[in-house]
């Protein structure tokens, strides 16, 4: 098992792409904080991780508040001793429709770079000291395949994914000196229980799919050895990257 004995904190882990992530860690011998605003669906992955030996708990967080993203952080240590890995893939996207940017109003806007900017700020400074104190840590941000191909109608959200790279990059360079490991993940279209039904057409989803060079469908366990590897010691030396997991869709 790859992660033995790490501790990882998994946001958005109750749901859609963050569930595969939390079991995925899990599978790999991690201890997990399956970290959600929803509680009740971080409480049932918890419960499975368990059941498939495990080890997990759920705790409460909303990312956008200093206080809860401490408490976040204050809990796995208290529960586990340490905090080796953070994931950073809480975000807004499913409840957010399509539309021209004109008609995006400015309290739309601030609430998608509330969670999908911000909160990786707040939960990043929530962990750091104890990855400081440990000279090691890794910091994996979860950004999205929209930045590269520049898809239109979710200027908001296409907008707090680019800045979600930016964030990567300078804070690399910041924690270096901590060995703290910092890299991004850009998914395709991936196609998971929260985003299944509604956001595309039948036709739309083929057409994603003849744009990869392997045409199907993106899963969220595509996602998870990305994941693992950068939680792992395999990816020591490897820090202010931007590793895209789409098929073959984008190539840069």
């Amino acid at each position: 098992m790859r992660l033995k004995d790490k501790v990882a904190i998994v946001t958005g882990g109750g749901v859609g792409i963050g569930r595969a992530y939390s079991l995925g860690l899990a599978k790999e011998g991690a201890r997990v904080a399956v970290a959600d605003i929803q509680e009740d669906e971080a409480r049932k992955v918890a419960a499975e991780i368990k059941r498939l030996d495990g080890e997990a708990f759920a705790v409460p967080v909303d990312v956008t508040s200093p206080e809860k993203t401490q408490a976040m952080a204050d809990e796995t240590v208290k529960r586990y001793g340490r905090i080796d890995v953070l994931v950073n893939n809480a975000g807004l996207y499913t409840v957010l429709k399509k539309k021209p940017f004109t008609e995006i109003d400015p309290e739309e806007w601030d609430r998608v770079m509330a969670v999908n900017v911000k909160g990786l700020f707040l939960c990043t400074k929530a962990v750091h000291p104890v990855m400081k104190k440990q000279k090691k840590g890794k910091i994996i941000n979860i950004s999205s395949g929209t930045v590269l191909g520049g898809t239109p109608y979710f200027l908001h959200y296409v907008s707090s994914k680019a800045g979600v790279i930016g964030f990567t990059r300078a804070l690399a360079r910041e924690v270096g000196a901590d060995n703290i490991c910092v890299n991004a993940i850009t998914p395709g279209l991936t196609i998971s229980g929260s985003n299944q039904e509604g956001v595309l057409t039948p036709e739309q989803r083929e057409d994603r799919r003849k744009r990869r060079s392997f045409q199907r469908d993106q899963y969220p366990q595509d996602l998870v050895g990305t994941v693992i590897f950068l939680s792992s010691d395999d990816s020591d030396f490897i820090t202010g990257q931007v590793i895209n997991v789409d098929g073959g869709a984008n190539m840069h």
